[in-house]
């Protein structure tokens, strides 16, 4: 029990460490409020490389915020953007499949967003001729939506996203370097839609690369996420800790 305890009270002290370094930033689009989070690195680069961070499909969570804590203690200008807007946040899995898919439908608007948070981690001092863009899950595909976009960054960055875009869209050139990292044994991204994006970034001449996770399933960077992968979503340490290695090699080669 007491071990249970000093268990729970560490989670919230690393919590509140995380939110402690994060300022919120409101902006919008048209009467939509938005709300991101950005984290300003305190030691001086001159470069001022900034890393836009798109969250799973239940919005800004946790899992995010520490992502753009522990860059911006790397020297990066973090945010994370805000999908959804407020008023719009999910409360279960059933709104943020609903939500994600409207997104993912309507891909422009999808873009916009994202557009809109890069402006945002702009304005925080990150170099407009740095950035990469990365995301998790539901973000993942907002990663590649960003690219397929040709929005003005150098790099993005999938962590177990979807690949997938519909096939009746005009096919893509990119101008951004492409990472993705993936759960070999993910069931929410069957082989047919890895297979077209693959031939999608052949017939592009995109410069892309894709790693995949032995044993690993959805959502397999997420420590929240459990650990039995028959549920198709679990957390596997190996897989997070060597995409996250991967992902810290990719920035140094584009950035």
């Amino acid at each position: 029990m007491k071990n249970h305890f000093f268990a729970i009270l560490t989670s919230w002290m690393a919590i509140l460490q995380v939110n402690a370094q994060l300022k919120e930033i409101m902006y919008k689009e048209g009467d939509q409020k938005l709300i991101g989070f950005v984290s300003v690195p305190k030691n001086f680069n001159k470069d001022r490389p900034g890393i836009l961070i798109l969250p799973a499909w239940n919005g800004i969570d946790n899992h995010a915020k520490e992502s753009a804590t522990k860059l911006s203690d790397l020297g990066y200008y973090a945010f994370v953007a805000d999908i959804y807007g407020e008023g719009n946040y999910p409360h279960n899995s059933l709104e943020a499949a609903e939500r994600a898919g409207y997104y993912k439908k309507n891909y422009l608007q999808y873009q916009t967003r994202i557009r809109l948070a890069l402006e945002q981690l702009i304005k925080s001092g990150a170099n407009p001729d740095k950035i990469v863009v990365m995301g998790y899950c539901f973000g993942g595909t907002g990663a590649l939506e960003a690219a397929r976009g040709n929005l003005p960054i150098n790099g993005v960055v999938s962590f177990h996203g979807g690949l997938g875009k519909d096939a009746s869209r005009t096919p893509n050139t990119f101008s951004a370097k492409i990472l993705v990292c993936h759960g070999a044994d993910d069931p929410y991204v069957p082989q047919e839609e890895v297979l077209s994006f693959q031939k999608e970034m052949r017939d592009a001449k995109a410069d892309w690369q894709m790693n995949y996770y032995a044993n690993a399933v959805h959502s397999f960077t997420d420590s929240k996420a459990g650990n039995d992968n028959s549920k198709g979503a679990a957390y596997n340490e190996k897989a997070d800790q060597r995409s996250w290695k991967q992902f810290l090699l990719f920035l140094k080669e584009v950035l």
